[in-house]
C-alpha cells in the first residue's frame, strides 16, 4: 500500500513534476498537431486528491487545447434526457483534450448510494456504459480512466484539515460529510461499477493517493505512458523588428485611474 511507503522529498517531487509537466505540453502539441482526440476520466472517493491532480496536469497546458470537463448537477430538462447525452457535448473535437472531474460514472457511485436515480436506471447505466465507451473508442477517442484510492482513515484526516483552514473549506460539500458515514455503501458500489465498465476497450487504473505526490506523478506518468505520442515539429517563432516611432505620445498619466501600489506597502512594512 502506498501508505506504507517513505514520502517523497519535496524537491524529488518538484524535479519530476517538472519534468513530467515538460512532456505533456509535448503531448498536448501531439494532439493539436495531428488531430487526435483524447479524455481522461478522473473519478475515486471524495478528497481522493482528484482535483490537485487534475490542476497539475493543466498547470502549463494551453486552455484552447486542453479542456476541463466539471458538470453541475443536471438540470430539470436532462434529466428527461438520455443519460450519457450530457456529457456528449463535452467530447473533445480533432486536436482537443478533455479532462473529465468526476463523468458520467456519477451514476455508478453518488447517485446510486444517495437515492438520486433508481434502480432500474442504475442497472440501465451499468448495461450502457460498456457500450457508450466501445463507441468513443471505435470512434478514435483515446480514452483513460482513472480511480484515485484513498482509505478511510487519510480521507476522514483531510476533511477535518479542511474544516479547519479557510481556504479550503469550500471544497467540503454535504456529499462529502454524508460520504463518511456511507463509506462501505460507496465500497460496494465501486466494487459493482468495476464489474461491468472495467472491460478491455477502456480499463480502469488505480492510483493509490494516499500520498498526493506520489499518486500525482505515477498517475501522469501512466498517461504519458499509455499514448503514443512523439516530439512534433515546431514552426521557428522570432520577434519582428520594432519599427521607428511615428510621432505617438502616451496620454498623460494623470487622466488615467491606477490600482493603488499595494506591493509598496508590503515592502515598506517589511523595512
Amino acid at each position: 500500500m502506498a501508505k506504507d511507503k517513505p514520502r517523497i522529498p519535496r524537491l524529488v517531487y518538484e524535479r519530476e513534476l517538472l519534468r513530467l509537466q515538460a512532456e505533456l505540453v509535448k503531448l498536448q502539441e501531439w494532439v493539436r498537431q495531428e488531430g487526435i482526440r483524447l479524455v481522461v476520466v478522473f473519478e475515486g472517493r471524495d478528497a481522493a486528491g482528484k482535483g490537485s491532480a487534475i490542476k497539475r496536469v493543466t498547470e502549463h497546458l494551453n486552455p484552447r487545447v486542453v479542456r476541463i470537463a466539471a458538470l453541475p448537477k443536471p438540470t430539470d430538462r436532462e434529466r428527461t434526457q438520455w443519460y450519457f447525452q450530457r456529457y456528449v457535448e463535452h467530447l473533445p473535437a480533432a486536436g482537443e483534450i478533455v479532462l473529465f472531474d468526476r463523468s458520467w460514472y456519477n451514476r455508478a457511485g453518488v447517485e446510486r448510494v444517495m437515492g438520486f436515480c433508481t434502480p432500474e436506471e442504475h442497472r440501465r447505466f451499468l448495461q450502457q456504459c460498456p457500450i457508450f465507451e466501445r463507441l468513443l473508442v471505435g470512434d478514435g477517442i483515446l480514452l483513460r480512466k482513472y480511480w484515485f484510492s484513498v482509505s478511510r482513515d487519510e480521507q476522514e484526516r483531510r476533511f477535518r484539515n479542511r474544516i479547519d483552514d479557510p481556504m479550503r473549506r469550500w471544497k467540503l460539500s454535504e456529499m462529502d460529510l454524508r460520504s463518511v458515514t456511507q463509506w462501505e455503501d460507496y465500497s460496494r458500489a465501486k466494487d459493482d461499477m468495476f464489474v461491468h465498465t472495467d472491460i478491455v476497450e477502456s480499463p480502469w487504473y488505480v492510483v493509490e493517493s494516499e500520498e498526493k505526490r506520489r499518486g500525482r506523478l505515477n498517475m501522469i506518468a501512466h498517461l504519458l505512458s499509455s499514448v503514443p505520442y512523439h516530439d512534433v515539429a515546431q514552426e521557428a517563432v522570432s520577434l519582428p523588428p520594432r519599427p521607428e516611432s511615428n510621432g505617438y505620445r502616451r496620454p498623460d498619466r494623470l487622466l488615467q485611474t491606477y490600482v493603488p501600489d499595494h506591493a509598496a506597502t508590503l515592502r515598506e512594512e517589511s523595512t
